[in-house]
Parts: C-alpha cells; structure tokens; sequence
C-alpha cells in the first residue's frame, strides 16, 4: 500500500485535502467515493516529494526541530516493543505538520510493501540526509535498530541545540543593527532636513559636516528605492558568486585564515565532523564510509576536502589520526584523542569527547564574540548620532556668522 494526497469535494461540493492510504490511485478514488466523496486529485507521496526536489522550492525537507522530534519519537517507540510500521503511523498521527504527516506515511507504505526503514528514508532524501540513511541501514542490519535511533535522536537533538544556541546568539546584534540603520535613516530621511533647512538660506558657507550631512540625507530620500534595488542586486550577485565552487572554496579559505572568525570556522566544523563520526562509528557503520558521510556535514570546503584525502589515506592503510592531522586543517586536541581512540580501541568515545570540548569551545568564543561585538555596536551607533548632532549643532554655534 501506498500514501496518497487528495483532494476531494463532499455532496455539498465543499473542498476537503487529506492522505489516505491505497493500493493504487484507482484504489484511493474508490475508497473517496465510498465515503461520498468526488475525487479531484489524487498525487501518491513519494512521487510528490520526488518532483519537488526537481523543481524550485523554499522548503524541501523537514526542519532540524522537526528531524529531532521525529527521531526521539520513534526511539522511544521502538523501545516499546510496537512493530515498526505501527511506529511510524503513531508518529505520523502525532505530528501536526501536513509535510512531516505525508512523508512518514510514505516511508510506512514502503515498509508495508516488504522493503527495509532505510530504503523507506531513501525515497524522501531531502527529509533524511544520508547520515541518517547510512545509520539506520546500520542498524538493521546489525538488530538493534531501537539503540541506533536513540542515538540518532542524541544526536539529532544535540546538532539542533548547536544551531539554535549559534542562532539565538546573532538575534540581538542582528536585532541592533537592524533598529540602529532604522533609527539611522529616520533621521536622515525626515528629521534632518527639517532641522537644516532653516540654514540653506543663508549666504555664508555652512561647515563641512553640515553639507555632508545635507547631501547624505538628499541622497537618500531621492534615491531610497535605487538604494534599496543596489543592495538587493549586490546580495543576489554575492549569493551567485557563492554557489561556484571556485570562489566559495577562496573565501572559506580566508575565513580559516580570518584571525577571529577562524577559530571559530575551525570549531563549529570540527565539531559538527566529530559528532557525526562518533555516531556512525557507534552505530556500526564501517570507517571509510563513516569518514566520507561525515565530511559532507562540513561546511568549509578546504576542510571537507581535507577529510577526503584522509580517507583516500586510510584505505591504504595509514592511520585515521595520522590521515587527518596532514592536512593541519583540524585541531591538535581532536587528533591526539583519536589517536588515542585508534590506539585503544575506543574511537567512538573518543571523537564523541572530542566533539563536546569543541561545542564547549565554540559557545565560548561565542560569547567572546558577543561580548565585544554588542559595545562595538552601541558605540558604532553612538558615535553616527553625534557626528548627526554635530552637524545640526555647527551652524548654531556659529549663528551670528551665518547672520552677518
């Protein structure tokens, strides 16, 4: 059987949307019509989701908070004892989100057809990324697929922890900036040309700062809607650059580099790469392949491709430790505890201690970060309105000048 959308209108030819589950599409517009209902459209799940990651779309998975949830669900279900496609039927009935709903209906429906649960994710790559995949795969294969998922929902759980702390670090800066610019262009836009008009009149010279300021506020309230097109034009233009790989690969260069954000960069990446590792070594997925999902997790380039290259090493037998630590791209602390894992069979604790002192590291320089970034900016601020009443108060200053 499969998961089907539908829409379908009642007697009253009110339109009503929902899944279904079917052996066919034929079989769903059966089951509509004995329920009284015409049937419209009839779109099977996996098909959807396959079109849409063909084709242009905000959102094409499931979010990190909704991955989470859905994991830590499922685990505590399989612990349960409840057969496999009973569990992914009480989550699908749990969650409240449409997309989330269809795609654990679809992946049931594969199961229910005889096939395994990573053959099932197969089919929703976008919802499931291949970490995900490889470990359940894992665990099947091994029988302790209940322990997997309650690894996978640690971890899960743990990366959006890391996000969410990363993101609601920046919301007051952010926040700032943004009031800071506002405030900013208020005051060009009205406030100050009110004020310095009554000088335009004058014969004498007005200061240097006040015609700056005049000009800068004609600017902007003649030109507002070119500026606003310009800075567009030069985020699409910056976002395009990006997406080459060329280019991409210079500026996390200079980012790894950068004397502050590069310790940073270096962290929040090692971090990520350590983490996954220490699942996948767990969860009984073999080295190499263990290394080369993990090194797509890795955002920076020149460091998901040192982690390549050490895996090309370690299929010729060089050691995981020695392999990464060539590239010099990756923390010393981080290669002496997976020697020390490789050394004493303990890789698996080894890369997950590895991971927590670089999560803890990376919410300290955080931290740091903010603590010098939110006075910056209050003083940045400060010193914009003072050069703006400066301005304003010049020509006062100078008043019976400007009369005489």
């Amino acid at each position: 059987m499969g998961a089907y959308e539908f829409v379908a209108l009642d007697k009253s030819g009110k339109e009503s949307k929902g899944l279904i589950e079917g052996d066919t599409p034929k079989h769903v517009r059966q089951l509509l019509r004995e329920r009284n209902m015409f049937p419209v459209r009839v779109t099977e799940v996996a098909q959807r989701e396959a079109k849409r990651q063909t084709t242009f779309s905000l959102r094409r998975g499931l979010s990190p908070g909704e991955l989470a949830l859905i994991t830590r669900q499922m685990a505590s279900l399989s612990q349960s004892g409840l057969p496999l496609e009973e569990v992914l039927l009480a989550v699908s009935q749990q969650n409240d989100q449409p997309r989330a709903k269809s795609i654990l209906l679809g992946v049931r429906s594969k199961v229910m057809e005889g096939h395994s649960l990573a053959d099932g994710l197969g089919d929703f790559p976008q919802a499931f990324p291949e970490l995900y995949r490889a470990t359940v795969a894992a665990g099947e294969q091994s029988g302790h697929l209940d322990v997997v998922l309650e690894r996978l929902a640690d971890y899960t759980e743990a990366r959006q922890e890391l996000r969410q702390r990363i993101t609601n670090a920046m919301i007051y800066p952010a926040a700032l900036i943004v009031m800071a610019l506002g405030i900013i262009s208020f005051m060009l836009a009205t406030v100050v040309p009110r004020i310095v008009s009554v000088f335009e009149n004058t014969s004498a010279e007005l200061p240097g700062l006040t015609r700056g300021l005049i000009a800068t506020s004609d600017f902007l309230r003649n030109h507002w809607l070119l500026l606003i097109i310009a800075t567009a034009a030069v985020l699409w233009g910056l976002w395009w650059l990006f997406q080459k790989e060329g280019p991409r690969r210079r500026y996390h260069q200079f980012l790894l580099r950068a004397p502050i954000f590069g310790r940073l960069t270096q962290g929040i990446n090692t971090a990520r790469f350590t983490r996954t590792f220490s699942i996948l070594a767990g969860s009984g997925v073999p080295v190499l392949e263990a290394m080369k999902i993990s090194a797509e997790v890795i955002e920076n380039l020149p460091m998901r491709e040192a982690v390549n290259e050490a895996a090309l090493r370690v299929r010729e037998g060089a050691g995981i430790s020695r392999s990464l630590a060539a590239s010099k791209l990756f923390p010393p602390m981080m290669i002496h505890l997976i020697s020390s894992g490789e050394a004493g069979g303990r890789l698996e604790e080894m890369l997950a201690r590895s991971a927590a002192g670089q999560e803890r590291e990376v919410d300290g320089r955080i931290a740091a970060l903010l603590g010098i970034l939110q006075p910056l900016l209050i003083v940045a601020m400060g010193a914009i309105v003072m050069v703006i009443v400066l301005a304003i108060l010049l020509p006062i200053f100078e008043i019976n000048n400007l009369i005489r």
